[in-house]
């Protein structure tokens, strides 16, 4: 029998890897003949990770072969799957990534794929990207590589056209849990809804929601004009405005837009929660140490699964069983009013083939109006890598609608090289100038 490696590459990212490996067991077909190779540069959470993995596949009766190492290379060597959680700089970056922009009174509620946090946490992020592709092509050039590292959109694009790997897909679970949420809403079983949705990753719009043939946006419209609280977020007031639903969280969808973040009015009146990721960083550090004394312990952890999609790819390329995700994939012919070559978010097919984005069409041109302006920022980052230029950085920051709204230009060049001076150490040597305003 065949056995299917798959490598997990920032498993020390021990909260979500726990996640992934309880989905990946709930499948019987994949509770043996599996290798699950952990890779982290922490050896203290490569141990945690290893352990949590054991415990969970003894819980769920899986019997996979479980190897942990500190070399990347020997985690990718042969794997059919590798799957990206890394996160460069961890909570100490990403602090630094929201003190510094509020320094210059620029509000950021998550800060991982647009504005000052969006674009420095990608800059920390290639590097590894560019040496991981160049291992993957190596050592398992035809694995599918599953990537869950933020920015997103930001990230697929510079793997696609920085290590020239194609079976690249980026997995973000915002429109499964949206289409959730829009079910209970309107009080329709998630199960008996269809639906359609594409645009960018955190900014996809619904442009299909049905139930047995009834569009159920009018049921949604008389729930908003009814609840005077649910025009208090975000994504209402843009679904209000542009006619389809946004799917991402308020929080998120905030940050990518001109008219909310920088009018302390629109922050009150949506209720939106100004630094509200470093505490979500902190509750993930606190998941981390509470698994590592419980295994240490040897007391039961919480085995759940998350519903994730690298778990059902990995089910349908092995077992060749069909079914629908939403991924993120370079735009080649997908969006038609969309920039060519900017990552996109679209329905995939997945079988044994492997996964096979689905061509949209159009969208309706205020939303795609909205999405090329969030894919020009995207290319901007891109290309300061790959060009290592230095000015696109703030070209970045000067096109990204909510720094934009927030800053004069002058500010804006010196905020770059505030956020250059302290992330120095871990961009690329050709963007760590200080170019002054």
């Amino acid at each position: 029998m065949t056995t299917t490696k798959i490598a997990f590459i920032g498993a020390g990212s021990v909260v979500f890897t726990q996640g992934l490996l309880a989905d990946l067991f709930a499948f019987e077909e994949l509770k043996g003949g599996v290798h699950i190779a952990l890779h982290d540069i922490d050896a203290e959470r490569l141990a945690t990770a290893e352990g949590a993995a054991r415990h969970i596949a003894a819980h769920l009766g899986a019997a996979p072969r479980i190897t942990a190492h500190a070399d990347r290379g020997a985690a990718l060597d042969g794997a059919a799957f590798v799957i990206n959680i890394v996160q460069v700089g961890m909570r100490e970056s990403t602090r630094t990534d929201f003190e510094i922009p509020a320094r210059y009174g620029v509000r950021q509620t998550i800060g991982d794929t647009l504005g000052a946090g969006g674009v420095f946490r990608a800059l920390r992020t290639f590097p590894l990207l560019r040496s991981l592709g160049e291992d993957i092509a190596e050592l398992c050039p035809d694995a599918w590589l599953l990537n869950y590292t933020n920015p997103m959109a930001m990230n697929v694009q510079y793997l696609a056209q920085a290590t020239g790997l194609s079976r690249v897909v980026g997995l973000c679970h915002s429109v499964y849990w949206t289409m959730r949420d829009l079910s209970e809403l309107v009080d329709v079983p998630y199960e008996e809804v269809n639906y359609h949705a594409a645009g960018v990753n955190h900014q996809a719009w619904v442009l299909r929601f049905e139930h047995q043939g009834e569009n159920l946006y009018p049921r949604l419209d008389a729930l908003v004009e009814q609840d005077a609280q649910l025009r208090r977020r975000v994504r209402i007031d843009m679904y209000r405005r542009l006619g389809h639903y946004p799917t991402e969280t308020s929080e998120h969808s905030s940050e990518y837009v001109p008219w909310y973040l920088g009018h302390a009015s629109e922050v009150e009146r949506l209720r939106l929660p100004v630094g509200a990721y470093l505490g979500i960083v902190d509750d993930n550090v606190a998941q981390y140490e509470k698994t590592r004394e419980a295994l240490l312990a040897g007391t039961p952890l919480d085995v759940a699964g998350t519903m994730e999609y690298a778990p059902q790819v990995v089910h349908s390329i092995v077992t060749g069983t069909p079914r629908t995700i939403y991924g993120n994939v370079p735009n080649r012919g997908l969006i038609a009013n969309l920039p060519a070559g900017g990552t996109v978010e679209v329905p995939c097919l997945v079988d044994a083939s492997g996964v096979q984005p689905t061509a949209v069409g159009e969208l309706p041109p205020q939303c795609a109006a909205l999405n090329r302006t969030y894919l020009s920022m995207n290319d901007l980052v891109v290309r300061a890598a790959l060009e290592d230029d230095p000015r696109h950085i703030r070209h970045a920051l000067m096109t990204d609608p909510a720094t934009a709204a927030a800053l004069p230009v002058e500010r804006i060049w010196q905020l770059c090289d505030d956020m250059v001076r302290a992330h120095r150490d871990l961009l690329q040597p050709g963007l760590r100038a200080e170019l002054g305003s």
